[in-house]
């Protein structure tokens, strides 16, 4: 996972993108062992598929948790995993670094 395009990631985004791949992997086992399977391969290969990036770009816009968008939501919304709107983009952005429309 150390092409010329993954080098335009940052060390910190990059975490981010490992520790949010993990979980969305997680979920989607529970749900869809196939396509699991699949993405799962495509990550250790450095290559996910479109599908599984736009999946993955789905996952991570939807489960949001630090929202902060009206004092009834409050700033949190509970989940399995901490998510911020900035964790969400560097998601999107590595998968844009990857060629992947987001």
């Amino acid at each position: 996972m150390n092409s010329k395009r993954e080098q335009q990631t940052r060390p910190e985004d990059r975490a981010t993108v490992e520790r949010l791949v993990a979980a969305w992997l997680e979920e989607t086992e529970r749900h869809d062992r196939t396509a699991a399977h699949e993405a799962r391969a495509g990550w250790e290969r450095g290559d996910l598929s479109e599908r599984a990036a736009q999946d993955l770009a789905t996952w991570v816009t939807a489960r949001v948790t630090d929202t902060g968008f009206t004092e009834d939501e409050g700033p949190y919304v509970a989940g399995p995993v901490r998510i911020t709107p900035s964790d969400k983009e560097a998601v999107h952005g590595w998968l844009r670094n990857q060629g992947h429309q987001v």
